[in-house]
């Protein structure tokens, strides 16, 4: 449980998708970005790059999964780089390899978790269309293939830790979502009914007052809440009144800081707020901006439990809405 908790990251729908190869600082936003997100972007990309092994994996059993790497790998995407020949090329390049690696040919199942399955199907969705990669269209069809018969295969209409489950609950849920909102929108063929579905599971785990728990409406909490509010966004149902109580949930926890899951925490609500209203997200985003700054360490990582290359890309990820550059940034 404790091991799985520590990818609950989610993000974004994709409003469009370039065409492969297409050099991405043809779409950087008009709105200035803070220097001191530059200067802390840099620095942790620089550390994500210097630290990265041949074989794509980090230090330490975390910075193997294939959910982080996919994680790394959408990092260098968000910055607005080239891929195929921008200075992050060859740990692209690595990420790639290494979450392709880790694919189950037969089945698309990426890694061993639907964490690792569901994040790491994402970061395919990123980059297709953006990196020159061949392998990446018929790596993400599998995978999304996976995705959905899991969900078939389970009652609840949702998705938990094994392609097998047969419960669910709202952080694996929320994942899948996202990675099909995603791969939808890069052009993999996706069944209304599965979002319909997914979504109907997410609303079991609302309270009346709009907060979402992990299995269920009781004890409702902000991460969850984001992650809830976030599928919202992507399913274009912000005049539905739930939507709205939940961000007023929000709202009221702007001073919130998860202090047992920070990086994880930071990157739900900074896409939750960003796509639910922009006001909010500049006050919570001047917030996290001071927070981050203060604790990036000097050779650029943010430190956790669960390996440097996990809270640094989860931290740069958070920021990333500065750019609103990657597809899936956009509203």
């Amino acid at each position: 449980m404790k091991k799985a908790f520590c990818f609950l990251l989610i993000v974004l729908g994709m409003a469009v998708m370039p065409q492969p190869g297409m050099a991405q600082s043809s779409l950087r936003t008009s709105s200035p970005v803070p220097p001191q997100v530059e200067l802390m972007y840099v620095k942790g990309l620089r550390f994500l790059q210097n630290a990265q092994k041949t074989d794509g994996t980090y230090e330490g059993t975390y910075g193997q999964e294939p959910g982080i790497i996919g994680f790394c790998l959408m990092s260098v995407l968000a910055h607005g780089d080239d891929p195929n020949t921008g200075p992050y090329a060859t740990m692209v390049r690595r990420c790639l390899n290494y979450i392709l690696a880790k694919q189950n040919k037969s089945s698309g199942y990426i890694g061993d978790s639907m964490y690792n399955h569901g994040f790491a199907t994402l970061a395919l969705a990123e980059a297709y269309g953006m990196v020159r990669d061949d392998r990446i269209g018929p790596a993400l069809h599998k995978a999304v293939a996976l995705t959905l018969t899991a969900q078939k295969k389970n009652k609840t209409g949702g998705w938990r830790y094994a392609p097998d489950s047969t419960d669910a609950d709202s952080t694996v849920t929320g994942c899948q979502l996202v990675s099909l909102y995603a791969a939808r929108n890069a052009g993999i063929p996706v069944p209304d009914e599965a979002f319909e579905r997914g979504l109907k599971y997410m609303a079991s785990c609302r309270d009346s007052k709009g907060g979402y728990g992990y299995t269920g409406p009781s004890g409702p909490r902000v991460t969850l809440t984001a992650i809830g509010s976030l599928t919202l966004s992507l399913a274009r149902q912000k005049s539905d009144p739930s939507f709205k109580t939940s961000l007023a949930f929000l709202k009221k926890n702007l001073n919130y800081r998860d202090s047992s899951y920070p990086f994880y925490f930071e990157y739900y609500m900074s896409q939750a707020l960003f796509h639910a209203d922009l006001d909010t997200w500049k006050e919570w985003n001047y917030k996290n901006m001071r927070y981050l700054g203060a604790s990036q360490a000097p050779n650029g990582s943010w430190l956790s439990d669960y390996s440097a290359a996990y809270s640094t890309s989860a931290a740069l990820l958070s920021l990333a809405l500065n750019y609103r550059f990657l597809p899936i940034y956009e509203k």
